[in-house]
């Protein structure tokens, strides 16, 4: 049987390019205040240039008083809010690391999906009131098509169909 112990000089090397790499991640993770990813405070997402345009649209809407961007942005319940802000965590810092994003941002279907359902949810007693349309059938032909303009300039969140 051959000899499988690891020698010192082996453990050494080892230690030290996890150390490095545990190192690297934790300067890189607060370099990019990756602890506010964590709250909902809306300021953290101008932590990429790209979003200003639309964190200053927000701020002139009137979601501003009633929404951040958590409330539109991801789903409500716990789990799937965790989830939801873990997978654009990645997405975003690998594309702020990587400069692989375009200056004109676009919402992505996964994303838009969840908008709409947030919009239901904090106005879905407004279809029964004002229209005969059923929340569901606007949910089919979406929210934000008609009402791009509502949270965001028009110019930000035109969404592709």
């Amino acid at each position: 049987m051959a000899n499988t112990r690891i020698t010192k000089p082996t453990r050494i090397i080892v230690i030290s390019l996890v150390g490095v790499a545990l190192g690297a991640s934790a300067s890189t993770f607060d370099f990019a205040e990756g602890t506010s990813y964590l709250s909902d405070v809306p300021e953290t997402c101008v932590n990429c240039h790209v979003m200003r345009p639309q964190y200053n649209s927000w701020e002139r809407s009137r979601h501003h008083a009633v929404a951040t961007c958590n409330d539109c942005h991801v789903p409500s319940d716990g789990l799937n809010k965790w989830i939801a802000k873990s997978a654009n965590g990645w997405h975003h810092s690998k594309a702020f690391t990587l400069g692989d994003y375009p200056e004109n941002i676009r919402i992505k279907p996964n994303n838009l999906a969840i908008v709409e359902a947030n919009c239901i949810r904090c106005h879905g007693s407004l279809f029964h009131h004002a229209t005969t349309t059923s929340a569901s059938a606007v949910a089919a032909d979406g929210c934000v098509r008609c009402h791009a303009g509502v949270a965001h300039a028009a110019e930000h969140t035109m969404v592709p169909r």
